[in-house]
């Protein structure tokens, strides 16, 4: 895993976690807002962007490297823990196994009810359909479901023609069959969670378990909103929702 910091490293630490597909570029509005305030660290998840080279295994696995990097370089503890999608599972396994680990948190469109019914007929797609992600038609095409922007495309399309099949499944697979761990009760984080108004049912229903689970917690359904949408083509709202539940700074 490539850890990418930004800002002054003697100011508190916001860690970004992007979504699946994508790699730090897609957090490029929130760094440019918010680095002359913070120290901001953006883990490229394994098998994604530069770190193409790696294996995605798993949320559990992804989660237990950023808490030793944590535990190395931020003194055990960071400000603020944010994450879209799948990197949002990673901090919701993050808050889970470290009650201490983050003050404050975001968790963006995060799927915490095993999905394994769909797990069923979209693995074996992945297998058939893998080799249309070179296609820059294809990209396209995912780059709009991703929320991906036009100035970001090219990032996108350039880091999903590295991708290896097993890190896609691999992926797929973590996120689907993911559960939200019992401890996530006992976490300390004031924490912020963000669904959109038309996203999944499954993805509505598992925001309100996180919100009824975390007692410092505020749950925002944003209208007319899809998956990532907030973070992705929203990055103002975004920025306003941190500093209106978290009291940041932006330049």
């Amino acid at each position: 895993m490539i850890f990418k910091e930004f800002g002054d490293k003697n100011m508190p630490v916001i860690m970004l976690l992007h979504g699946g597909g994508l790699s730090w570029w897609s957090w490029k509005p929130q760094i440019e807002a918010l680095q002359n305030n913070y120290r901001i660290i953006t883990p490229i998840i394994d098998g994604h962007g530069d770190a193409y080279y790696t294996t995605f295994v798993s949320i559990q696995q992804s989660a237990e490297r950023i808490s030793e990097y944590i535990t190395e370089n931020c003194n055990g503890k960071v400000f603020a823990l944010c994450g879209l999608s799948i990197g949002a599972q990673i901090v919701v396994e993050l808050l889970s196994r470290d009650c201490d680990i983050a003050e404050n948190a975001v968790i963006e469109s995060a799927l915490v009810y095993p999905s394994k019914i769909t797990a069923l007929f979209t693995i074996p797609m992945y297998h058939s359909f893998y080799g249309l992600i070179k296609k820059r038609w294809f990209a396209r095409q995912q780059a709009k479901a991703l929320k991906v922007s036009e100035e970001l495309f090219e990032n996108y399309y350039n880091d999903s023609m590295k991708m290896t099949k097993e890190t896609l499944i691999n992926m797929a697979k973590s996120n689907l069959n993911y559960s939200m761990p019992q401890t996530l009760s006992n976490t300390k984080a004031k924490t912020l969670i963000i669904v959109g108004e038309k996203e999944l049912p499954m993805m509505k229903k598992s925001a309100t378990l996180l919100h009824n689970t975390i007692d410092n917690s505020i749950l925002k359904v944003i209208e007319k909103s899809e998956h990532g949408e907030t973070s992705l083509l929203c990055p103002n709202k975004y920025l306003d929702l941190m500093s209106n539940s978290f009291g940041i700074s932006t330049s």
